[in-house]
Order: C-alpha cells, then structure tokens, then sequence
C-alpha cells in the first residue's frame, strides 16, 4: 500500500501550480511558470519520498494553458528533459503517480465543444505522463458527468466519446471515479462494461450514494476492475464528512479513529490511498503511521 495526497505540499514555500491571466499569455510568461512548477514539483517529490509517501496527484495546472488554443509553443520539446529526469525518480523511488483533471472535463455533454476541450485536456494531462516515461499504471482518473435527465443515455454517450474521440494513449491512463451526487459505484461498474476502465473508488462518494454495498464489499468490487500488469492495483481516495457542513464537504484532517477502522475493515485488500483531505501532507503522515502499526506499509 502507498499513501499519499493531491497537488500541494503545505509544508514547503513554492508550489507547483502556478499560473497567470489568459489576458497575459505570452512564451516567456509560460517558460518562466513552468519552470518555477516543475522546480517545486520536484522539491515536492523529494519531500514526499524522505517522509514515506510515495503516492502523489500532480497538479492539472503544470502547464497553464496547455490544452487552449492560445498556447502554442512547442513546450513538450523544450522542457523534455525535465519531465524525463522527474520521471526517472518517480521510478528509481518506486512512487505511484496519478492526475485528476477539473470539473470541466465532462465526456457525457451534450455540448460538441465541451467535450473537444475535455478531449484535449485529457491529452494534455496524459502527455505530462508520458513524457515522464510512467507506464500505464500512472492513472488519469475523471467523473462520470451528468445525468441530463437521462443515465442511460448519457452512460451510452461518454461511453461513444470514449471509443471514437479517445487516443490509446488516454485511453491506457483514463479511470473512472464514483461521485458523491450522480454516479454510484453501480453506475461506475455499467461504465466499466461499456469501456473497460478501471474504477477508482472512493469511500466518502460511497457513503454519500450508494446501494446498499457494505464498504469491504464496494472496495472489492472496485478492486475487481484492475488488471494488475496494465493498471496496477486499486487506486482509491479517501476522506470523511467535515463535521457540522454540507453532505459531501471534506474534512480538515484526518479522523484517526475513523482512518484505522476502514483500514481494519479493508484488511487483506491491496490498495494505493490518496487522501482527499485539506491539510494535505499533515493529515499523510498521521495516516502512514496508522498504516505502519496496522502492518499495511512496509515500515
């Protein structure tokens, strides 16, 4: 099992989604933000290995710009190197490694144009991946989208983009997860059948809408979609309702009691967690030492 956290590192002074106004585009503007991104992403990693947490979501904001139409330059050339040798020790650290494209990225509209542009976002995000030479385990993971007052149809809808408008390349990477408002794991698993994805699962989703599956049950069902040589093991995220909020608002940190009874819960079953938790690191590395003293990482 390998623990980590989305996007930013709240211990460190840089991050590495910076990014400026459309209105202020220029080639300098992206070399010089994406340069400053990487660096920090770098810097990141470092942390993350030093502290046992080798599960990361990389920014969808490294390349500002980079699936619109303004943005031409050449930057997969230019900042080749870079991506390769932040590949390099990806690997030779044995990390896990995942994106997670905004909400805008919908697959399922109705709306030509909103699927292009999420077409050319996932091609975007999966060339960050490639260019970091990551196999087929380094996973793009989405949402089902919407309804439009008819599932069925719209299932049938993102499963046609998939087929006929998805390079191979995404298509390797793409997972589907479960939302906590339109899309059970059950409608997860139709979409499954109709494409092949692997689900990534998530447990505060699950516990949001469901049907009925006990969570030992829902994780191995999600599990039962990935095949370990191209897609590794599960991928999941993980968080819990923030106290006294709205259904489905995450919490601040971690609830230990909590953490360690899904983990109790979920033994015996291999999994990679992301947790999806507003103090990022800090809420990580509580949840790595429960892990060490149930026996779940390696120590």
């Amino acid at each position: 099992m390998k623990i980590g956290y989305p996007c930013v590192n709240q211990s460190l002074d840089c991050t590495s989604s910076r990014t400026f106004r459309l209105a202020s585009y220029s080639e300098e503007r992206l070399i010089d933000i994406v340069e400053q991104n990487l660096a920090c992403l770098h810097r990141i990693l470092e942390y993350n290995v030093q502290h046992g947490l080798f599960f990361f979501r990389l920014s969808s904001d490294l390349v500002p710009f980079a699936s619109h139409e303004v943005n031409q330059y050449n930057w997969q050339e230019h900042f080749k190197m870079t991506f390769r040798r932040l590949g390099n020790y990806i690997r030779n650290n044995n990390m896990r490694i995942s994106m997670h494209p905004d909400q805008f990225v919908v697959l399922n509209s109705p709306n030509e144009q909103t699927v292009k542009n999420s077409v050319a976002e996932l091609v975007y995000q999966g060339s960050i991946l490639d260019l970091m030479g990551l196999d087929s385990t380094a996973k793009l993971q989405i949402h089902g989208g919407g309804a439009y007052g008819d599932k069925p149809a719209a299932i049938q809808r993102f499963a046609e983009v998939y087929h006929t408008q998805l390079p191979e390349a995404v298509k390797v990477r793409l997972c589907v997860e479960n939302d906590d408002r339109t899309y059970s794991l059950q409608d997860c698993l139709q979409l499954h059948e109709e494409t092949g994805m692997p689900i990534i699962f998530d447990n505060f989703h699950h516990e949001c809408i469901n049907n009925g599956e006990p969570m030992r049950e829902a994780v191995q069902m999600a599990a039962s979609t990935w095949h370990s040589e191209r897609d590794g093991i599960l991928m999941m995220d993980y968080s819990s309702q923030a106290p006294n909020e709205r259904k489905g608002k995450h919490v601040q940190s971690i609830q230990e009691q909590l953490f360690h009874d899904f983990l109790t819960e979920t033994e015996g079953l291999d999994m990679d967690i992301m947790l999806e938790i507003k103090d990022k690191e800090e809420s990580a590395l509580k949840a790595i030492e429960l892990a060490r003293s149930l026996g779940r990482v390696l120590v």
